[in-house]
């Protein structure tokens, strides 16, 4: 496991899931540990609001300094992606509700959206680790309809407080290298939602 990672470039998108930044920044590390290269991009909102998670300057620090590149924070840097080849596989991590109703709309309006988009022109796999605490009631259909989308898979989600918040659902980010190595091979890693 692992293997194919070495010398592969992954798009590495972040959206504004805060309390989940710190798995995603800890997934970035492990898959450069691993031999990947990631192209680093966050949404506006993710690179942009100060939250009692992190300062967005640190977060957009981190992530530089995990990749050793700048990061994406425009839908103009992201869209030389797809016409410069510039990525084998898109992660999204963590992909909120409402990025994931954007890309089921086919609506490109952050610097996340149109990665997605840029790097889909070109027929690759894209990785989504959703973190949303409505997955299972409004944001249901738009996941659903990526479900059906080619070219689409998911990191496997844990309803991660079933009591509490019985919409809820949080991609399980410790098999992020898992799904990307699934998903290059066109294999979604099953289950893809269980309880704990």
């Amino acid at each position: 496991m692992n293997d194919g990672l070495k010398g592969l470039r992954i798009g590495y998108a972040m959206t504004g899931s805060f309390c989940t930044f710190e798995k995603s920044f800890q997934q970035a590390e492990l898959l450069c540990s691993l031999g990947a290269e990631l192209l680093p991009i966050m949404s506006e909102h993710a690179s942009a609001i100060d939250t009692r998670f992190g300062k967005a300057a640190a977060n957009i620090n981190r992530l530089s300094s995990i990749s050793g590149k700048d990061v994406m924070l425009t839908i103009t840097e992201a869209e030389t992606i797809g016409p410069k080849d510039l990525t084998d596989i898109m992660v999204v991590a963590p992909c909120t509700s409402n990025t994931a109703a954007k890309l089921a709309a086919s609506v490109t309006d952050t610097a996340v959206t149109m990665a997605v988009k840029s790097h889909l022109r070109r027929g690759k796999p894209v990785v989504l680790a959703i973190a949303s605490n409505d997955s299972l009631m409004g944001s249901a259909k738009n996941i659903g309809e990526l479900f059906n989308r080619k070219n689409y898979y998911f990191v496997p989600m844990l309803q991660d407080d079933c009591i509490n918040k019985p919409a809820s659902l949080v991609a399980e980010f410790s098999m992020i290298p898992q799904a990307v190595e699934a998903a290059l091979n066109g294999v979604q890693l099953r289950p893809i939602i269980y309880h704990s």
